[in-house]
């Protein structure tokens, strides 16, 4: 019969020394939040309960946003990890019986590099099973103390750690796996007696050690997946790297990312094979791009879809509903927001269309401007919708709600306030008119 699983993720640390109002879980990386990345890893191990602990500060905003399979508790003080395992246990199914202890601030964290602590724990059958590695800089990190044997003697944090226990290399990623009852029961003896009085989870390993029970450590060379974020520069630094994670992934899909280093696309955003991502692209939200679309250099899109062999940029901003279809263009300085543009429809350079539809095969001139600025919500914006085939010349105003019909033209510098039937030529300006030899009277004067 197979093991069933829980796992714990600890975030109960409002994280202060980020300098900000924000707590540390809640920063936004990618389009999630710090927290979620940790939640997608713990859910891909498919465990039978998923319990989260915060602090009182965050929880009702994690409640808030956490998926139905999350149970989220909150730990009323900072007592240590101890406390907060031992808060988390009646959310725990009783009949489970491997539980994975996971920190709440590791967004690098993958269900592939803790399957084979879970896998190893499970075939060694030991009490309890903790994942350490070695990073460049030791830091805050608790030690990993091995006896003469080699196995493990104790867990020793670094804030009680004497000089040769602070030089060691080898340090505690805050990963574990427990036997269920194993750790229920270790948990009652764990005390307080420490330098910074609080309840340490890594004080269940040395009681198990002591009582003759089986403790592995298994040891990743993959360090960086393990580095928590503590301080503006560690949230950039993890920022980074599931950016390239990110790139890769389309990359082997068939994405040409033509510079990784200066391209930015969230967790949610689709691509289709055969799309061309140049420098400086900045793809976010819900994004959809198919294939043989061309983005960028330096486009930002969010929440916008961009259909197959559509060009857009350099320097065009696509804004929330923002559709593209086959063939069209959002070129050169262009901003697009809840518009869609046909098949073929072209918005080369220089113009904003927001609250619009373009028509097949459409051109707009230059300077466009679709002036939606009538309603007081946004929810009663009125549009316009510009038909199929038609030409609209530089620095014309449309001014919702108006309708150009099929095949129809605008005339340069016109302001249109009122529809334009189709086969039509639109003229919607003063009439030009020039004052004979009027700098000699200047100059009289």
């Amino acid at each position: 019969m197979a093991r069933t699983l829980a796992v714990i993720v600890m975030a109960g640390g409002l994280g202060t020394r980020m300098r900000s109002a924000v707590p540390k879980h809640l920063h936004p990386i990618l389009g999630r939040r710090l927290i979620d990345w940790v939640l997608d890893a713990a859910e891909q191990l498919e465990p039978e309960a998923t319990v989260l602990v915060s602090s009182p500060l965050m929880h009702s905003e994690l409640q808030s946003g956490a998926a139905a399979e999350v149970t989220v508790v909150a730990q009323p003080e900072p007592r240590g990890t101890g406390d907060a395992v031992r808060i988390a246990q009646p959310e725990v199914p009783a009949g489970c019986d491997d539980i994975v202890v996971i920190p709440g601030d590791t967004p690098l964290l993958t269900a592939s590099l803790l399957a084979p602590l879970i896998q190893a724990h499970r075939e060694s059958d030991a009490a309890a099973s903790v994942l350490s590695f070695t990073p460049p800089d030791v830091g805050s990190y608790g030690r990993i103390v091995r006896a003469a044997s080699g196995e493990l003697a104790q867990i020793v944090e670094a804030a009680d750690a004497d000089a040769e226990q602070l030089a060691l290399g080898e340090v505690n990623s805050s990963i574990y796996v427990f036997r269920a009852q194993a750790l229920w029961t270790s948990l009652a003896s764990v005390g307080d007696d420490n330098a910074q009085g609080e309840q340490y989870l890594t004080d269940v390993m040395g009681i198990l050690v002591g009582e003759g029970e089986k403790v592995v450590v298994s040891h990743t060379p993959d360090w960086f997946s393990l580095t928590g974020v503590n301080t503006r520069v560690e949230l950039a630094e993890v920022t980074r790297g599931l950016r390239d994670r990110i790139l890769e992934a389309h990359m082997l899909g068939g994405v040409t990312i033509v510079d990784p280093h200066t391209t930015w696309i969230e967790s949610d955003v689709e691509i289709e094979p055969d799309v061309t991502v140049h420098p400086f692209t900045v793809l976010r939200g819900s994004c959809r791009i198919e294939t043989g679309a061309e983005i960028g250099p330096h486009v930002v899109a969010v929440d916008a879809r961009v259909g197959p062999d559509a060009i857009v940029g350099p320097f065009a901003y696509l804004r929330p509903g923002a559709d593209l279809d086959v063939g069209a263009k959002a070129g050169t300085f262009v901003e697009i927001k809840n518009a869609q543009l046909q098949a073929g429809a072209k918005v080369p350079h220089l113009s904003y269309i927001g609250d619009a539809e373009i028509g097949e095969n459409t051109n707009i001139g230059a300077g466009a401007i679709t002036a939606n600025y009538r309603a007081e919500r946004y929810s009663d914006k009125q549009r316009t919708t510009i038909g199929r085939n038609v030409h609209t010349g530089s620095q014309n105003v449309f001014v919702p709600p108006v309708s150009i019909g099929d095949d129809a033209w605008t005339a340069a510098g016109s302001t249109i306030t009122e529809d334009v039937p189709s086969g039509a030529l639109a003229i919607a300006r003063a009439r030009q008119v020039n004052k004979e030899r009027y700098g000699d009277r200047r100059q009289r004067d």
